[in-house]
């Protein structure tokens, strides 16, 4: 078959067998359809439902950004899945086998999201369960815009103790794009890093909710935590402090794995309940 993906299309063997997979939200969906895998990645903090990929019974192939090639080589893979922090060893990883990238594009997060969880229904025979999740996802996400109004939200995140916004586009824009949620503030980069802002920023912009990433939490660096950067009186005199509204998101579904089917399900369920 021929799968359509960011970087193009490429043929691979029906049903494959060996797969090695360097993106943790595919490996997640991966799992969760009950789909074998051989090669991953070495990851930190993975959730206890992944834990197992941790351990000796998979081949480790790399990092989540640098593939280890002769480890990849050795496992004489029929499939390999690169997205997001290892889509740029597509090139090279194409030499060694089949390569698919399904990197989601964040200007239209759940469109693309369902077209590359599609693909991996097709690929390993899952379509029906893929399309029921989908289905269901879309379904629970149009609720939540239907009950955001016109709440504004400020999306950021924390590492180092230094702090960056992300707005609308961006790799947390799903909450803007997609649930309706106001920016509180326009023009925010898109960069995958976000913009830098300090306590001023977040006390001019002033949110009607505040959404906090936690990127020391994610990728398991000692830094300083979230809630400790954010406590001062700029940020508490928000309205978003002062009503509860400061929203810690879960760093391995939003961070680490934002791909994933039950990471988004996951996204659109947390700014759901932070909306009522």
């Amino acid at each position: 078959m021929t799968v359509t993906h960011a970087q193009g299309s490429t043929t691979i063997p029906a049903t494959p067998e060996k797969v090695v997979v360097f993106d943790l939200g595919v490996l997640t969906t991966l799992d969760e359809l009950g789909v074998p895998v051989a090669g991953v990645p070495v990851a930190e903090n993975l959730p206890d439902k992944l834990a197992k990929y941790a351990g000796d019974g998979y081949t480790k192939v790399g990092s989540l950004f640098e593939p280890d090639y002769e480890k990849v080589n050795s496992l004489e893979p029929d499939l390999i899945v690169v997205a997001g922090r290892s889509s740029a060893a597509y090139p090279e990883l194409s030499k060694i086998a089949p390569t698919v990238d399904l990197s989601v594009d964040n200007t239209k997060f759940l469109a693309s999201f369902r077209e590359r969880t599609e693909a991996l229904g097709t690929i390993f025979g899952k379509q029906t369960e893929v399309e029921r999740r989908l289905d269901a996802i879309d379904t629970a996400a149009a609720g939540v815009k239907a009950k955001a109004g016109d709440r504004t939200g400020l999306i950021v995140l924390t590492t180092g103790g230094k702090i960056s916004a992300h707005g609308a586009g961006g790799r947390f824009g799903v909450i803007h794009d997609t649930l309706g949620v106001k920016p509180a503030a326009e023009g925010l980069s898109t960069d995958t890093h976000g913009q830098a802002v300090s306590a001023e920023f977040i006390a001019k912009t002033d949110p009607d909710l505040l959404y906090v990433v936690d990127r020391d939490s994610a990728i398991g660096e000692n830094g300083a935590a979230a809630k400790q950067v954010l406590d001062n009186a700029l940020v508490n005199g928000t309205k978003a402090a002062k009503n509860g509204k400061i929203v810690y998101l879960d760093p391995f579904t939003w961070y680490l794995a934002p791909a994933a089917l039950s990471s988004v399900d996951g996204m659109v369920k947390a700014v759901g309940d932070s909306l009522s």
